[in-house]
């Protein structure tokens, strides 16, 4: 990573704070009956419910949004049917920034272009990984240099679940193999539900999840939570250090959520779905129902946003390049 990157990639995360609107929001022409905010994932889910929580935070602005949940292949044909979309802002979709940075790595045959068939509307959401240990590692490992000694002791050992093959959780374990010096065996899951089942019944050591998977199971003395993978520490967990506190500093990432309209949608369209976003990032209902699944609220607009996910994809490149790990569409 190039130190023009890092500092890109610095005032991104710096910049995933929750940002009330100060400006007007322009106007764009709403369609014949409610528009539609298309999440590649069920109902219920994290993203399906930042979709939902939108929709309701621009209802509040009088625009009428509903959520079109069409799950599978981990969001890729959601997102690739904003191809065949009307490009007048009646249709968005609301997907993790990953699908646009790291995705483009690791599929071989994507059905999308991230860079052609998209242009990004805003950051909406972030959410930080989380390194959490089960019972299956002794209770007098606490912190990551622990951690990795008793790695080292134990090669039968060495693995770790993600929620997905293809993950950021994925390449943030890989890069901790890395930084630790310990081949680490990655075993995916599909979705965090159940991965968390096998790590809070002691079936696999090490999970990479998300703030929003532990928050319920905080103080069940059935996992311990080692690093997350933010600059800072999260503020759902001001009691878990950061990697690099811990002298992983390579080990950095957050994942966020964000908009995108297909590419032939025109500028001010582009610019009135930001200053909506801007406006609902601020909206206390929406505030309050990120918080409660463990997202921060993260406006970015469409040119910095642009900008960032352009400096993550090459950030990414060598790392998922280095991983071996390739998947078919």
């Amino acid at each position: 990573m190039t130190e023009l990157s890092r500092r890109q990639f610095a005032k991104y995360v710096a910049s995933l704070v929750p940002v009330p609107s100060l400006l007007a929001i322009p106007a764009w022409a709403q369609p014949d009956g409610p528009g539609r905010i298309v999440v590649g994932y069920p109902p219920g889910g994290t993203m399906d419910q930042t979709a939902r929580r939108l929709a309701e935070a621009w209802r509040a602005q009088n625009r009428a949004y509903l959520v079109d949940n069409r799950p599978g292949a981990a969001g890729r044909i959601a997102t690739a049917q904003m191809k065949r979309e009307r490009a007048d802002g009646s249709v968005v979709l609301c997907t993790q920034t990953s699908a646009m940075t790291i995705y483009p790595h690791v599929y071989t045959r994507l059905s999308y272009d991230p860079v052609r068939d998209l242009r990004p509307v805003a950051a909406l959401a972030s959410s930080t990984c989380v390194l959490a240990i089960s019972t299956a590692v002794p209770a007098d490992v606490r912190t990551l240099a622990g951690y990795v000694r008793w790695l080292k002791a134990n090669e039968a050992s060495r693995s770790y679940a993600s929620p997905a093959a293809g993950s950021l959780a994925q390449f943030l374990g890989f890069r901790f193999s890395e930084a630790a010096g310990v081949p680490l065996a990655h075993v995916p899951y599909r979705g965090s539900a159940p991965a968390l089942q096998d790590l809070l019944g002691g079936q696999v050591p090490a999970y990479f999840g998300f703030v929003g998977d532990f928050l319920q199971y905080l103080g069940s003395g059935k996992l311990r939570l080692l690093a997350v993978s933010s600059e800072r520490r999260s503020r759902f967990l001001k009691d878990v250090p950061t990697f690099a506190e811990q002298g992983f500093a390579p080990v950095v990432g957050v994942e966020s959520y964000g908009l995108f309209a297909p590419a032939a949608t025109p500028d001010d369209v582009i610019a009135a779905l930001a200053a909506a976003t801007r406006t609902a990032a601020g909206d206390k209902a929406l505030l309050g129902g990120l918080e409660q699944i463990g997202l921060e609220a993260a406006y970015v607009g469409p040119a910095q946003y642009t900008q960032a996910m352009a400096a993550e994809r090459e950030r990414w490149k060598p790392i998922v390049a280095a991983s071996g790990f390739k998947a078919d569409e």
